[in-house]
Formats: C-alpha cells, sequence, structure tokens
C-alpha cells in the first residue's frame, strides 16, 4: 500500500508527490490524461515548445520558490512584453508610457496622468460594475479600445454586468517600462515544463490514462491518503450543482515563415474579432532551438474564450457570489474527509498563478509530513 495517491500530475501534484517521496514516503501519482504536467504540458514540434493548454510564463517575487523550481529546471530571461492590437493599432501592454504616447501622443508623465485624470472624473460615485470601476481607475479611451472588447469575449458578459472586483486593480505605470510582470524572478524552463515536471517526479510511481472518479473504490483502497487535484464538485458527484469555469478553445497552425507577429502575445481587444490573442510559441525561447538555432517554422495558437460546459477542459474559475458561496458549501464537505487533502486549481476553485501553486503545495506538503 501507497502512503499518497496523487490525483493529478500538473504542479501542485507533482511538487506534492516530490516533497513526499524526499520525505521517505510511497508516492502514486495518476492522471487522466495520456500526458504529466497537466495545462503547463509543452511538447517539441519543429523544435518549438509548444505550449498545448495556452501560453505560460513563470514568474514571482517568491525566492523559495525561485530557488525551488530551479532544482528542476534551467529558465530562460524571456520577459513578458505583450501587444495590444484594436483594429490595427498597436499598443503596449501593460499600461505605460509607450501605451499613452500611443494612444494620445504625450510624451511626459504629466501630461499622461493630466489625460488619464481628466477621463476619471466620469465616474462620480462608487463604481458597480467592471465598466466603471475599469474608468474610474484609466479613464474611457484606454478602457475603450483596451480593456472592454477583450473583457467582453474573456468573460463572453457584458463589462456593466460584470462585478468590478474583478478588476480593482490595472497596472498603470508612468515609466516607459514594457515587463508585464511586476516580478523579480522571471523565465520559461529552456526544455519545456514538461521537462521540468519529469524531473519533479523522477523515481516516482506514475500511471497515465486512469481516471479516478470512474475508478474511485479501487484507487482508494491503493493509499493510506489521497491528495486529489481535480475539480472539487466532480470529487463529491456535482451533488450539491456543478461550479462554472471559462474554457478556452484553439486553433493551432503549424506555418512555413520564420515570424508571424514578431512577439509571443497579441491581444486583439477589439470585440470584432473573435479571438482573444494569438500565442506564437517560438518567441517564448527567442525563435531558437535548445542548440541555439534559428528556427525556421512557426506555431501560432488562436484563442478563443468560451462558456464550459461539464465534460470540458475548465480553464478559469467564475468566481461571482453564487459560485464563491457554492464553493463554499463543497468546502466544508471536503474538511470532513480526514483521508483526502484537496489542492490546486481544481481542487481549491482558485485562478492560481504557477507560483502560487507550487508555493501552496509546498506549504501542504510541509504541514502534511511535518
Amino acid at each position: 500500500m501507497y502512503d499518497y495517491l496523487v490525483v493529478g500530475a500538473g504542479l501542485f501534484g507533482a511538487v506534492f508527490a516530490r516533497q513526499a517521496a524526499d520525505a521517505g514516503k510511497s508516492v502514486l501519482v495518476i492522471d487522466r490524461r495520456d500526458h504529466i504536467a497537466g495545462n503547463v504540458y509543452t511538447k517539441q514540434i519543429e523544435g518549438i515548445h509548444f505550449h498545448q493548454y495556452g501560453a505560460h510564463i513563470f514568474h514571482t517575487n517568491h525566492e523559495k520558490v525561485w530557488q525551488y523550481v530551479n532544482r528542476f529546471a534551467t529558465f530562460n530571461r524571456f520577459t513578458n512584453s505583450p501587444v495590444a492590437n484594436f483594429k490595427g493599432e498597436l499598443y503596449s501592454l501593460p499600461f505605460n508610457m509607450y501605451t499613452f504616447n500611443q494612444m494620445w501622443g504625450v510624451t511626459t508623465p504629466e501630461e499622461a496622468q493630466a489625460k488619464i485624470e481628466m477621463q476619471r472624473q466620469e465616474i462620480t460615485t462608487e463604481p458597480r460594475n467592471l465598466e466603471e470601476q475599469a474608468i474610474s481607475l484609466v479613464g474611457r479611451d484606454i478602457y475603450e479600445k483596451l480593456i472592454k472588447g477583450y473583457t467582453e469575449k474573456q468573460w463572453g458578459r457584458s463589462c456593466k454586468d460584470l462585478p468590478a472586483f474583478i478588476i480593482k486593480r490595472l497596472p498603470v505605470r508612468f515609466t516607459f517600462d514594457n515587463n508585464y510582470f511586476n516580478a523579480l524572478y522571471q523565465g520559461i524552463p529552456a526544455a519545456g515544463y514538461t521537462k521540468l515536471v519529469e524531473n519533479l517526479l523522477h523515481g516516482i510511481d506514475i500511471k497515465l490514462n486512469l481516471d479516478y472518479i470512474n475508478n474511485k473504490k479501487e484507487l482508494d483502497a491503493l493509499a493510506k491518503k489521497v491528495v486529489y487535484t481535480g475539480a472539487i464538485d466532480a470529487y463529491f458527484g456535482y451533488q450539491l450543482g456543478n461550479l462554472e469555469y471559462r474554457a478556452v478553445r484553439f486553433e493551432n497552425e503549424l506555418l512555413d515563415q520564420p515570424n508571424f507577429q514578431g512577439n509571443a502575445a497579441v491581444n486583439y481587444t477589439d470585440a470584432e474579432t473573435p479571438w482573444t490573442r494569438i500565442i506564437e510559441h517560438k518567441w517564448f525561447t527567442f525563435g531558437k532551438d535548445e542548440m541555439g538555432k534559428d528556427l525556421p517554422k512557426t506555431i501560432i495558437s488562436r484563442e478563443y474564450s468560451t462558456e464550459w460546459k461539464l465534460g470540458e477542459e475548465p480553464y478559469y474559475p467564475v468566481n461571482d457570489e453564487k459560485n464563491s458561496a457554492l464553493y463554499e458549501k463543497y468546502k466544508a464537505l471536503a474538511e470532513k474527509e480526514t483521508d483526502v487533502i484537496f489542492g490546486g486549481r481544481l481542487g481549491e476553485y482558485r485562478y492560481y498563478d504557477m507560483d502560487a501553486v507550487i508555493a501552496s503545495a509546498l506549504e501542504c506538503a510541509e504541514k502534511e509530513l511535518g
């Protein structure tokens, strides 16, 4: 009998499994997919590390987490500097002096601040929805061109029907700084995320193509304790109803050309373009393979945000009042399961950045293993 059955070979499961194995515990990791690494899974196509479930850029201010991941992978110096395309007009993200110059022709922070301050005055009461919140932070011009269309595609709802808290903070910089993440450490594993997870799981028993929910009784019998990183409502058979998510659909193309858009990520912020963004995967490794040679082809992914349906891959929790209240009820059920630990994005119904998933798994393992 194993000490731990870890359900899910994504980051939370892999980190917990590593810590448990290093503490001398026996561990079996299972996953319903035919590969490890969960949504950070990458595979090589034409020398390009292809992010199958969407772009993942590691960034953190957490030194302990940074030191930890560097035990299992060498990271490159990729810096996320996305571009926004509004009907052919290109803007730098996050909002900074380049953006304000492109938007209004201003050249000094004082001019940019004055422009935003003037437009913010439109909202005179406490913001009641996302639209009012965004305008109160950055003014109407930026809202109309760079927030409204993108956000409504992302959530499938009008900004007037979305809660203000979704956009409580918007990064606004009065400097010429295109680094999207305000993080001390940033990069992408030079050999891909799958290799990182493979190294985390080195020497640990793994079984793929194995669905825990469909084989729960037999699998529970294999271990003293379960670490469950699947959907918390699925674990309980959706007995209280299902939690909602947004899903993402990808249209991928391998192109026989060296450069499609000149950047890893271009967001399409107008409402008319059906996709939210286009990712060009090769630029995560600066257009070169692992030997440092220029890659002659490129792969792009158009991302479409959609309503999630049962059976599809869930991506973003819909953390509105209704779903948050339902999650609290499932959490109360989970707390009664003495031999099950719930963790990760789906197990905790939270949108987690990768560093936060790893920090959570390390904290969970420390608490569990002593």
